[in-house]
């Protein structure tokens, strides 16, 4: 009866338009009151969410993430990516690709992924002749490399909602393979649909020009050789390396690039506290809601109910992969990621999957319903900054979605893509 109270407290909450947050945390409390647990617990556990020295690397990449948005770095990589690639067949569609895997391995967030480059690459693309929903579908889809690659916050919160037994360096290094592999993925899908509408190819423009965009480019890519670099060379940890790469990013868009002027650096600022503020809040309250699902033996009885439809580890894996793609359809990621690692985390364990390469199915599964109606974050700021209406986007967004889930059973099903790089790093 406690579980149950638990659990539908939070869904009317989400329900009824509560944010999340704070359906987790009233949720958590009726738990708790139902069961005659002194409320003090509760708090403290609430408290003990964000008592965690590896959150801090969380506003640092935030930070980070909106003063490359800000000060010019995302335009100066999409003329880059667009001198590289742009000759292609529909090259603008994979300079979109490119472009997020590179942007993405900076910023570390699929909404700033698509913040930052859908406002300028949709718009070209739409002068160019492209079809809107054709430009809105690519940078969408492509977005969730700010997951995969590292630097990502969200891997931090896999990190913590684990119980800190994982390596954040190590998660980092996992997420390399299977980011990039999707990106390709995605970019050889977004050349065939350009192939089949008719798309034309930009002209190169001659290898002095790619040289001359590269070098302008170096210094903003170099952010993220700075962060992830520093925490693999042992000169950094995580947190740190953020705070070196916050200060980095505003050397390069100051001094280097001069494109953050004061009013832009407030702006980035002020999101940047908003955006840290709602992930805090929302890891405060998960907390206390995990406590209670681990009170209630939620993992236990998770592992009981699926090895009890059948014994077969593949058949477990899909079925857990499935219920993190309904889930991901009609929650935010963060909070998913805070419920579901608890729950499903010690499930794949028990059929022998690595936590790291757990981790990058959860990530690409839930990545995958940011992109999917009715509650796809990134869906939404695409098709808003496209201004394309969202149903004519879904129509046609169907391609993409096969490729990201080409990627997902590539990393679900072949261990190596997930775990080489880290191995060998360790291994060093």
């Amino acid at each position: 009866m406690g579980l149950f109270l638990l659990m539908a407290v939070f869904a009317i909450g989400v329900v009824i338009g509560t944010p999340v947050a704070f359906a987790l945390g009233i949720a958590a409390v009726s738990a708790f009151a139902y069961e005659g647990l002194p409320l003090l617990i509760a708090f403290q556990r609430i408290i003990a969410g964000i008592s965690v020295f590896s959150l801090l690397a969380i506003p640092f990449f935030i930070f980070a993430g909106e003063l490359m948005f800000h000060g010019g770095i995302a335009v100066r990589l999409v003329r880059f990516a667009s001198s590289a690639v742009g000759a292609v067949r529909g090259g603008l569609g994979i300079v979109n690709v490119m472009s997020s895997m590179l942007f993405g391995g900076i910023s570390g967030s699929a909404v700033a992924d698509i913040s930052a480059l859908g406002s300028i690459l949709i718009p070209v693309m739409k002068k160019k002749g492209y079809d809107e929903d054709y430009a809105v579908n690519v940078t969408v889809t492509s977005s969730i490399a700010g997951i995969m690659i590292p630097p990502s916050h969200n891997m931090i919160l896999y990190a913590v909602a684990a119980g800190g037994g994982i390596s954040i360096t190590q998660l980092f290094m996992a997420g390399v393979v299977p980011g990039v592999m999707m990106c390709l993925i995605l970019a050889l899908t977004a050349y065939l649909v350009a192939v089949k509408r008719g798309y034309t190819a930009e002209k190169f423009p001659g290898f002095y020009a790619l040289f001359v965009h590269f070098i302008v480019a170096l210094p903003g890519l170099m952010t993220a050789v700075i962060i992830v670099g520093g925490v693999l060379s042992g000169v950094f940890t995580v947190t740190e390396s953020g705070a070196f790469g916050t200060i980095y990013a505003i050397v390069v868009t100051v001094f280097v690039y001069r494109a953050l002027t004061w009013e832009k650096f407030k702006l980035a600022v002020l999101n940047s506290v908003k955006t840290t503020a709602m992930v805090m809040v929302l890891i405060a309250c998960a907390a206390a809601f995990a406590y209670m699902l681990t009170y209630y033996q939620v993992p236990s009885l998770m592992i009981e109910f699926l090895t009890g439809i059948s014994d077969n580890p593949i058949v477990i894996i899909l079925l857990i992969n499935l219920m993190l793609l309904t889930l991901g359809m009609v929650m935010d990621m963060a909070a998913l990621i805070l419920i579901c690692t608890p729950i499903f985390l010690p499930v794949a364990q028990s059929i022998g999957i690595d936590p790291l390469q757990f981790g990058m199915i959860l990530m690409m599964n839930l990545g995958l319903g940011l992109c999917t109606p009715p509650v796809g974050a990134c869906l939404f700021v695409g098709c808003a900054v496209g201004n394309v209406p969202m149903e004519k986007a879904v129509k046609t967004i169907w391609p993409f979605y096969a490729a990201i889930l080409v990627a997902l059973m590539l990393t679900t099903f072949w261990p190596a893509v997930s775990l080489t790089l880290p191995n060998y790093i360790a291994g060093l």
